[in-house]
């Protein structure tokens, strides 16, 4: 009789390891997400502004960037419009204390694939990383997030 998985798809160790870019200028918050995603995921850059950002996923080609939108040197929407104009295809999910709608739009538009609340990092991010690297759209809400 096969045996099932009860592992989600990126936590197969059969599969190489999605690599990942971090970029947040609170350096407590990329301690606490590095300390989230590294058992699964490979970490390849953690960064504190948006132009390092750029310049990361530019250079390393991950498979996801986790983008803050308030950041030095280059906000995160601008950090995301300039790597969608520059051509890069890396999956981007906005990581963000800001809960409001037009925030929410305004990242969706730049090409992100998702966005979760920092207020429920926990609960969300690695539901919206799953979603987001099968090819979803993922949004936190109040209750829980909403795959799209």
């Amino acid at each position: 009789m096969a045996q099932l998985s009860a592992s989600p798809k990126y936590l197969q160790t059969h599969e190489a390891r999605r690599r990942i870019v971090l970029a947040d200028d609170h350096p407590d918050m990329l301690r606490r997400v590095s300390g989230m995603l590294s058992p699964m995921f490979e970490i390849v850059a953690a960064v504190s502004d948006g132009r390092s950002a750029v310049e990361a996923a530019s250079s390393l080609t991950p498979d996801l960037l986790l983008l803050d939108i308030a950041m030095p040197k280059l906000d995160g929407m601008h950090a995301a419009l300039e790597l969608r104009q520059a051509g890069c295809c890396t999956r981007i999910i906005f990581l963000s204390m800001h809960q409001e709608a037009d925030y929410v739009a305004a990242a969706l538009e730049t090409g992100a694939c998702g966005y979760v609340f920092k207020s429920r990092l926990r609960a969300d991010l690695l539901v919206a990383i799953e979603r987001v690297l099968a090819g979803s759209v993922f949004i936190s809400t109040h209750s829980g997030g909403h795959i799209i």
